[in-house]
């Protein structure tokens, strides 16, 4: 049974801890990298890789809704201005993430479906609000009361957001290919609920989390701790941001180092949450994930089913296999499939190649 659980105002839990955390001078997490030096902190362009997911990859820092957002971009990196080029791109591809919302997660899978499409349509992924570090000279709040009015951090807060993204920097008339991931699913549901006149051709659902969240086997475990016991993990996430950059590098990779095959692309995504005002956001995120994610929103579902693509774990513990078969009951004409390859909810962590080349066949098949 889900517990009764209670808006939790985590701008006003957090301030006096904020506070005492701003006048600290910590250092840099390495996922910014070295092209945040010297540079404009609004508006950054990575540097070019040798041929890998930093390739052609932009990086920028923006407010919305007045919180700080990360955007990772291969492409075009401002569509208003290549709406009146000579040959403007034709549709968006917009990767919405799990939680935590950390854009570097999807670098591999975003430049392998960039690659993919032939470098047709902008591959483009926002993060969620307040989930990523931001650079030097800049807070996490641009407006504090804005922040707090909208409770921009919460579930309802970050689906605002992502609509608000989409309103100052995407044209009206530009087609969406959604992507979403895990909680990514849920929030382009309530975005096509709550904006039917966005230009969505279509949306794929990777490990949707869109019912039943808390009663989920690894909701089981995370509910109490995302909802009671999250505050006990401020101070030690506090203390490792301390810690030279190198060390927590050799720390992440010693937590990683039971995966097979892992990404190396994600170690600076990783770092990059050893910060206590990222976790916090996070995790009151997911406090509000486990009370609000219940019903699947069949009506929505059933509207937009021509467009949605589902893709549901063979051993997900967010959403497990009758989560699978409750839908294709209740859909059986709609496109839902059970991965037969073995590949685990956090698939940015070994398999992000492997998805977006199926996720291209999908879409560019259809």
């Amino acid at each position: 049974m889900i517990p009764v659980l209670g808006r939790l105002p985590v701008n006003v839990n957090k301030s006096l801890l904020t506070s005492f955390l701003r006048s600290q001078t910590l250092k840099r997490i390495s996922s910014a990298g070295p092209e945040l030096c010297g540079a404009d902190p609004v508006d950054v362009m990575c540097s070019p890789g040798s041929g890998g997911p930093g390739e052609d990859a932009s990086v920028e820092y923006v407010y919305c809704s007045g919180a700080i957002t990360e955007l990772l971009k291969y492409g075009p990196t401002d569509l208003h201005a290549a709406s009146k080029s000579p040959n403007p791109p034709k549709m968006l591809i917009l990767v919405i993430p799990g939680n935590p919302g950390v854009v570097g997660f999807y670098k591999t899978y975003m430049w392998t479906l960039y690659q993919t499409c032939i470098r047709r349509y902008p591959v483009w992924a926002v993060s969620h609000a307040g989930h990523c570090m931001p650079p030097e000279t800049y807070d996490m709040i641009e407006d504090a009361s804005v922040t707090e009015k909208e409770d921009v951090f919460g579930l309802n807060g970050q689906i605002e957001h992502k609509l608000a993204f989409l309103r100052k920097h995407v044209p009206r008339d530009t087609n969406l290919l959604l992507i979403g991931h895990s909680i990514g699913c849920y929030i382009i549901l309530e975005m096509l609920k709550r904006d039917p006149e966005l230009k969505v051709v279509k949306a794929v659902m990777l490990f949707p989390t869109i019912e039943r969240m808390a009663c989920s086997p690894q909701g089981k475990v995370m509910t109490p701790v995302l909802c009671r016991l999250r505050y006990v993990f401020y101070l030690p996430i506090f203390l490792l941001s301390l810690l030279p950059e190198r060390l927590k590098v050799s720390i992440v990779r010693l937590a990683l180092r039971n995966f097979y095959a892992v990404d190396t692309s994600i170690i600076p995504a990783t770092v990059s949450l050893i910060n206590v005002d990222c976790a916090a956001s996070g995790m009151y995120m997911g406090s509000q994930e486990m009370r609000l994610v219940v019903e699947r929103d069949n009506a929505t579902v059933r509207q937009h089913l021509s467009k949605l693509i589902f893709y549901y774990g063979a051993t997900d513990h967010w959403c497990p296999v009758q989560y699978y078969h409750d839908i294709r009951k209740d859909f059986p004409e709609g496109d839902i499939r059970l991965c037969e390859r073995g590949i685990r909810h956090a698939f940015v962590l070994d398999a992000a190649e492997e998805m977006a080349n199926m996720t291209a066949e999908w879409i560019f098949d259809d």
